[in-house]
C-alpha cells in the first residue's frame, strides 16, 4: 500500500509514527480517563513540524503533500484520537488564513501557530447551527461608516469548540445579518483575552475526552477589521472550503482508530486459548477478522484518492465528503467488532479497546453528521449530470 509514496512521505510517516508510539501511547488512557489535554504533547509536535507539515513553504509551512499528511494523521488516530484531533482542527484554523489572509495577516497571525508555539480553534457552530452553518446568529456589527468599517463588534454564542478554552487564536465566523443567510457570513481573527471575548461551559463527551471543546461567549468583543479575513459575506465560502481538507483529515485519522482496532482483534485472537485452542483457529472469528481488514482498506484507498485530487488541485466537496463519511463508518464497524472479539475485556476501560469505540462514535457526527455528507455526494453527482 505504500509503494506509490515518496521517499519523503515515508519518513514523514514514520516520524510520526514514532512519535505516537513513544509519546503518546503510554498516557492516553490517563488522559481519556482524567479529560487531560496534555499542552506539551501539542508542543513536541510542533518542534517536529507536525503543526505546519502540510501547509506550503511560501508561508513557512513544511510544504509536504496532503497524502503525506494523511500519513501523519492515520499514525496519530491509531493511538490518541484526542490528540489527532486536536492537530487536525489547529491546521483547519490555518488553511483559510493561508488561502485567503493577506501578506500583513499571514505574517502576523501564522508563525506561532506553525511553529507550535500557539494553538488553534476553528468556531463555527452554534446553538441552532450545527450542520447547517448558514444559519448562525453570533452577530458583527460594524464600527464606522458602513462602506469603510474601523472594526466589528462581535456578540454571540459558539458550542462545540475543539481546542477550546486552550487555544490561543480564533477564527470565528459571524452574521452581519441572519436575514442574508450565507451571504452575511464574514470571518475574524479573534485572539484569546481580547475583551468581550470569554469562555462559557466545558463540554463532556463521550470519546475524544483529552481534546477539550467549550463554549465561546462573545459579549460586543471589538475586532478592528485588520482581523477580518476576506471581504464580508465571503465567511461562508471560507467556511467550506477549509472543511474540504478537514474531512480528509478526519477521514486518515479514522483509518487509523480503524487499523487499531484490527490490529489488536488480531493479536488478541492469536494469544486468547478456548476450548484448548486459539481463537483465532475458529472460521467465524476469522472471518470477521477478515472484514475488519477490508474495512481498514476500503477506507484508506478512498481517504488517500481523496488527497491526491487535493494535490492534483482539483475540487474535492465529493471526495472528501466520501472519505469522511466512509473512514468513520468503517472506525465504529471496526472497534465495535473489536469490542466483541476482545469480549469482556473490550468491554473494560482498562484495555483502551471501548475508546476506539467511543472516540469513532463522534467522527461520524462533527466535521458534518454522515448523513450531511450523503446529501453532499448526492448534490455533486446530480450537479455532474446537471440535475
Amino acid at each position: 500500500m505504500s509503494g506509490d509514496l515518496t521517499s519523503e512521505e515515508r519518513l514523514l510517516q514514520a516520524t510520526a509514527r514514532e512519535f505516537a508510539i513513544r509519546e503518546l501511547a503510554p498516557g492516553a488512557i490517563e488522559r481519556d480517563e482524567s479529560e487531560r489535554y496534555d499542552r506539551s504533547l501539542f508542543t513536541k509536535m510542533g518542534e517536529l513540524g507536525l503543526t505546519a507539515a502540510p501547509l506550503p513553504e511560501s508561508v513557512g509551512g513544511a510544504g509536504f503533500s496532503y497524502l503525506g499528511w494523511t500519513l501523519v494523521m492515520e499514525e496519530l488516530g491509531a493511538v490518541d484520537m484526542a490528540m489527532a484531533v486536536s492537530l487536525s482542527v489547529h491546521l483547519l484554523s490555518q488553511y483559510p488564513v493561508v488561502a485567503w489572509g493577506t501578506p500583513e495577516q499571514q505574517a502576523r497571525w501564522l508563525p506561532a501557530m506553525l511553529s507550535g508555539e500557539a494553538l488553534g480553534a476553528f468556531a463555527l457552530t452554534e446553538p441552532h447551527a450545527g450542520s447547517d452553518a448558514a444559519a448562525i446568529r453570533t452577530r458583527a456589527e460594524r464600527l464606522g461608516p458602513a462602506d469603510a468599517p474601523e472594526g466589528y463588534r462581535l456578540s454571540g454564542t459558539k458550542i462545540w469548540i475543539s481546542n477550546a478554552p486552550e487555544a490561543e487564536r480564533y477564527l470565528v465566523f459571524a452574521t452581519l445579518d441572519p436575514a442574508l443567510g450565507s451571504k452575511g457570513i464574514t470571518a475574524f481573527l479573534v485572539e484569546k483575552g481580547t475583551p468581550g471575548f470569554r469562555f462559557g461551559a466545558h463540554e463532556r463527551k463521550m470519546g475524544i475526552r483529552a481534546c477539550p471543546a467549550a463554549e465561546l461567549v462573545f459579549d460586543g468583543a471589538e475586532v478592528p477589521v485588520a482581523n477580518r479575513l476576506g471581504g464580508e459575506g465571503e465567511g461562508y465560502r471560507i467556511a467550506l472550503s477549509a472543511l474540504g481538507e478537514g474531512r480528509i483529515s478526519i477521514a486518515a485519522a479514522c483509518v487509523g482508530i480503524a487499523r487499531a482496532g484490527l490490529d489488536a482483534a488480531a493479536r488478541y485472537l492469536t494469544e486468547r486459548h478456548a476450548f484448548g485452542a486459539p481463537l483465532v483457529e475458529q472460521q467465524g472469528l476469522r472471518f470477521m477478522l477478515a472484514e475488519m481488514a477490508r474495512e481498514v482498506a476500503a477506507a484508506r484507498a478512498v481517504t488517500r484518492e481523496a488527497a491526491r485530487a487535493k494535490d492534483r488541485g482539483e475540487p474535492i466537496a465529493e471526495a472528501s465528503s466520501i472519505a469522511k463519511w466512509t473512514a468513520s463508518d468503517a472506525a465504529m464497524r471496526v472497534a465495535t467488532d473489536a469490542v466483541q472479539l476482545f469480549g469482556g475485556s473490550g468491554y473494560s476501560r482498562e484495555t483502551g479497546i471501548e475508546r476506539l469505540m467511543r472516540d469513532a462514535k463522534g467522527a461520524q457526527i462533527y466535521e458534518g453528521t454522515n448523513q450531511i455528507h450523503r446529501l453532499i455526494v448526492a448534490d455533486e453527482v446530480l450537479r455532474s449530470i446537471g440535475g
